[in-house]
């Protein structure tokens, strides 16, 4: 799930089912799978999404870097908050 960049900076893939009855996240493999209630609509997700890990990575910078608009995300997580 990890790919050490410079220093402690990483990289971790996301995928990310929407519309879901309840909200649910979990470790899979080589990722973090995450179930949301909110749909692909005006970025909703998107927002969920980054509330959900600014959770578990907390006092890290966090940056969406590929997958906008798909349901498989990579995020770059900065080890510290720049």
């Amino acid at each position: 799930m990890k790919n050490n960049l410079n220093g402690n900076d990483y990289f971790i893939r996301v995928v990310v089912k929407v519309g879901q009855k309840k909200e649910k996240v979990f470790h899979k493999d080589d990722c973090i799978l995450i179930e949301l209630q909110e749909e692909a609509v005006r970025g909703e997700a998107n927002k969920r999404i980054f509330q959900i890990l600014s959770f578990i990575f907390k006092g890290k910078r966090i940056e969406l870097v590929k997958g906008f608009k798909s349901k498989n995300k990579i995020f770059k997580i900065y080890e510290k908050k720049h």
